[in-house]
């Protein structure tokens, strides 16, 4: 019986010391820093990761994040100062650098976001608000964003805080503005290619212009150089059958004869209307052509070969 009372009692003993020796002990991550509260008033920062001893059941620990945290605010219209309306998507990454200010001002992360949103946008009215649509969207914005840090991290040190980085994710126009925005530079575009289209037109009614000019020009030139070859060609012709016929005329009177009946008598039409003793069948009559109608003068020398369509000299 005495020996099951010394055993319970060892038991509870032992049961006890175990219970006050993890009471005493808490651990703190790489990524926490811990800050130990006795009674609620706060006793040390602990921020080395491993195992660190508490008072037993009057320390309470409450453990801080000391990583970089996110920061997102909402998208918010700010008013430039050359009175445009600007749609600010920002966002700023800051850590906890004194736990025992956080904890005592702040006291969680929620109430640290929400404090540090109003003032980032309280820091992007006041530097936006200073500079003009184009600083903001173009030639400024890096310079922008070193003052909205400065003055947000300034502001967060009041709270433990430190702001280690503050962006401008998007800075535009309000969407009716955006459109109104887009159609003019839409309108201005299709005046530049209406432009462009109206100057290239021109161009190349001016291009057709010279090249029908130089064409008529060419075929002037080429009918007029025609023209005068067919004529020395022609006289050429007429020479050498005036020398021929000169040297036989009665040669050439029969030949000339000849063609006259091959081009006169066709063969789907053969009839003329002449008289009898008419010269152009005398031919007909006599073999040497001076039977009827000798006493006729001969027919004239071949001259040039008429143009297509005119009627013909032998006839």
């Amino acid at each position: 019986m005495r020996l099951n009372v010394v055993g319970g009692v060892i038991v509870v003993l032992a049961i006890a010391a175990l219970v006050l020796v993890y009471s005493s002990l808490f651990t703190v991550y790489p990524t926490q820093q811990a800050l130990v509260l006795r009674l609620g008033k706060p006793q040390g920062v602990m921020t080395d990761p491993g195992l660190h001893l508490k008072a037993p059941f009057i320390d309470t620990v409450v453990y801080i994040d000391k990583r970089i945290l996110d920061l997102e605010s909402p998208p918010q219209e700010v008013i430039a100062s050359d009175q445009k309306r600007l749609v600010v998507d920002a966002f700023a990454r800051y850590r906890i650098r004194n736990a025992l200010r956080f904890y005592q001002t702040l006291g969680s992360k929620r109430a640290a976001d929400s404090q540090l949103a109003i003032l980032l946008n309280s820091a992007l009215r006041r530097v936006l608000g200073g500079a003009t649509f184009i600083q903001v969207v173009r030639d400024e914005r890096a310079e922008l964003m070193s003052r909205i840090l400065k003055l947000i991290d300034g502001e967060a040190a009041n709270y433990g805080i430190q702001v280690v980085d503050a962006r401008i994710r998007r800075a535009d126009l309000p969407e009716q503005n955006s459109q109104a925005v887009y159609k003019r530079m839409q309108t201005a575009r299709q005046r530049e290619a209406a432009e462009y289209r109206a100057e290239g037109n021109q161009r190349a009614q001016e291009i057709r212009s010279t090249a029908d000019r130089k064409v008529t020009v060419l075929l002037a030139d080429a009918k007029s150089k025609g023209q005068q070859i067919r004529g020395v060609g022609d006289a050429t012709r007429n020479q050498i059958f005036n020398k021929a016929f000169t040297q036989d005329p009665e040669f050439f009177e029969f030949y000339r004869s000849m063609q006259a009946y091959e081009k006169g008598l066709k063969p789907a039409d053969t009839r003329f209307l002449l008289k009898p003793d008419s010269n152009f069948f005398r031919y007909f009559n006599h073999p040497s052509g001076r039977g009827q109608g000798a006493g006729k003068p001969a027919l004239p020398p071949l001259a040039a070969k008429p143009p297509a369509g005119a009627p013909s000299a032998s006839r």
